[in-house]
């Protein structure tokens, strides 16, 4: 048989899908995994269907995970390369994600007259009935996988299970990755599970072999990657590197990390990484519910813990009036809320970016605090670590918007080095203050001081009553109430002191500047760069601190004729901005439909924008 041909390309998008039980999330974060461990850019988005578990080869039980590997990678891609198919309704919902001449490769085992009724096709050419302009590659999975594994004494249920595997060697073979490091990542998986770990190491060397040995397809790929900075790299999701950010701002601040949440989808991995690392000190409590998550959080802060609560938009909503109980006690707290369609239970396993106006405005009272938004996986560790920075330095809660997109998506990290990340300060009463101190005394930035109860000369109590500005007792003065909002605004305003400026990437000489927030930060970048390398001029800049805003973005933003502000909503980001600053010539880019921006939707959409306005 004819060899396969190598062809050499900076990067490659690749989707496998199939039932919620098929193991693609396994399949393509090892596959992830392994990319990155090569030195590989990777960008990952998982697509879980939002029921709990659809009838097996039904449209609505399809789940898929899609993976961009090479270099210059900000975005899952638009369309796939290769798109695995592990049955006719996988690849029925998952072919509108193939672009035109790429490669489908499919589990014709799974593709008989019944499967394909159940996937509601209506005739027994499904290629041909959904339009598939693709390279189709039909590889008997299933059998391979029973003939893999005969005599092992497996259950065909358990052998089944395995059929990832075969599919993830397979694509190993395809894009010529070291199939040694994916054996090694189920090494470490199944430990404790040898012949499970045995099956599916034969399984996916006959993936890999299969492949090999008949030629599977033209080409197979080689990758070209960037030169890397050494270091140890691994690829991590958002909440794995939300909770690792944690961590390091533990160690960093002398804190002991203490978390109060309750399981909530897309945020409960949060909890699940955190309630592992009790060797580094780390008390996890799940709580009985949203309520008394953060409860539990702000009780932790007032006795000297780095507080933090871990949530989505619901739970948001449910703990908006503990939020003002720590504003008014001003104490440290991280309230992370990972955003998901809404509202209610709406699309829990989608992403949105519709929390942004409750994160800003929802609580009673004049009640303000830090509101953050992390830009991608990677970067949830970092903005992890800044919010309690914040938190601590500040004396302030802190909510950290992420979403489902970069929480359960994932990048190649190198795992930084200590002295990378700063020394946090906890704001305590200086010793020389001890004998004249009282609970709300504040420094020359107007922060309170953090006194930790049990301390000898410290005793005070806090709570959600008004205190008096000079003694802390509690007060119902009307001008006191009045200095006290004040000076609680004014901690605050005074943060934007100690963030980082708004920086502006792309043409920063063009007449139009993108504006995005959080987790869109990868589309609008590989948008903004495709515009320009076609000849349209065009800036972006990403916000990452919302509340307060980086103290020169007024300066920023007044440059531009147009200011196009792209989100996943109805115009949140882009309100808020008119309302601070309302001569902008603020222009919408909205999307609300539980997905991330397409590129392509980004490009047309900026472009006309500017088109209809040079008319």
């Amino acid at each position: 048989m004819e060899q396969s041909r190598v062809q050499f390309r900076h990067s490659i998008v690749v989707r496998f899908s199939g039932d919620s039980g098929d193991g693609m999330q396994l399949a393509g974060n090892i596959f992830s995994n392994v990319s990155a461990g090569v030195g590989d850019q990777i960008s990952t988005f998982p697509d879980y269907p939002a029921e709990v578990r659809a009838p097996q080869g039904s449209l609505n039980g399809v789940s898929g995970f899609q993976v961009h590997i090479g270099h210059g990678v900000h975005t899952p891609g638009d369309e796939c390369d290769v798109l695995v198919a592990m049955n006719p309704a996988a690849l029925k919902q998952h072919s509108r994600f193939l672009h035109r001449g790429g490669v489908a490769i499919v589990d014709i085992d799974t593709f008989r007259p019944a499967d394909l009724a159940k996937a509601e096709y209506t005739t027994d050419d499904p290629y041909t009935e959904i339009g598939l302009k693709a390279q189709v590659v039909e590889v008997p999975m299933t059998s391979m996988v029973k003939a893999a594994l005969e005599g092992t004494g497996m259950d065909l249920k358990s052998v089944l299970k395995c059929r990832n595997m075969f599919a993830l060697g397979l694509v190993c073979w395809l894009f010529n990755m070291p199939l040694e490091s994916a054996i090694h990542f189920l090494k470490n998986k199944f430990a404790n599970k040898p012949a499970v770990f045995e099956a599916n190491e034969r399984v996916v060397r006959g993936g890999y072999d299969y492949g090999h040995n008949i030629h599977a397809t033209v080409s197979t790929y080689r990758i070209e990657t960037d030169d890397v900075r050494p270091g140890t790299y691994t690829d991590v999701s958002g909440n794995t590197a939300t909770a690792w950010g944690l961590i390091m701002a533990s160690e960093k601040s002398g804190l002991p990390l203490f978390l109060g949440s309750y399981p909530i989808t897309p945020a409960t991995d949060i909890l699940h990484e955190l309630a592992k690392r009790r060797d580094l000190g780390v008390k996890a409590c799940q709580m009985e519910d949203e309520i008394g998550g953060i409860c539990a959080a702000i009780g932790a802060s007032f006795s000297g813990a780095l507080a933090v609560t871990s949530t989505s938009g619901p739970g948001l909503s449910l703990k908006s009036e503990a939020m003002g109980l720590a504003v008014m006690a001003e104490l440290p707290l991280v309230v992370i809320d990972v955003q998901r369609g809404g509202p209610s239970t709406g699309l829990p396993t989608k992403t949105e970016q519709t929390d942004l106006q409750q994160a800003l405005y929802g609580r009673s009272g004049e009640c303000p605090l830090v509101v953050m938004a992390a830009l991608s996986p990677t970067d949830c560790f970092s903005s992890a670590f800044e919010a309690a920075r914040i938190a601590v330095e500040h004396m302030t809660p802190v909510i950290l918007l992420t979403d489902a997109f970069i929480a359960n998506g994932s990048s190649a990290w190198r795992i930084p080095d200590d002295d990378e990340y700063p020394v946090i300060r906890p704001n305590r009463v200086p010793q020389d203050k001890v004998s004249t101190w009282h609970a709300y005394d504040r420094d020359e930035r107007g922060v309170r001081y953090w006194a930790v109860p049990s301390t000898p000369g410290l005793q005070h109590r806090v709570g959600g009553l008004e205190k008096d500005y000079s003694t802390g007792a509690l007060s119902n003065n009307p001008e006191n109430h009045e200095q006290m909002v004040r000076a609680r605004a004014a901690k605050i305003e005074r943060v934007a002191d100690d963030i980082a400026p708004l920086e502006v990437g792309g043409d920063v000489n063009a007449d139009t500047i993108v504006v995005g927030w959080g987790g869109t930060y990868g589309h609008i970048n590989t948008a903004v760069e495709q515009l320009c390398a076609a000849g349209t001029p065009v800036a972006m800049a990403q916000f990452r601190h919302i509340f307060p805003l980086p103290r020169n973005t007024r300066e920023v933003l007044s440059r531009y004729k147009r200011v196009i502000v792209a989100e996943l909503n109805s115009g949140q980001m882009a309100r808020y901005l008119l309302s601070l600053m309302p001569e902008l010539p603020v222009r919408q880019l909205n999307k609300i439909q539980g997905q991330p921006f397409l590129v392509q939707e980004l490009t047309e959409g900026i472009t006309g924008i500017i088109n209809r306005e040079q008319q």
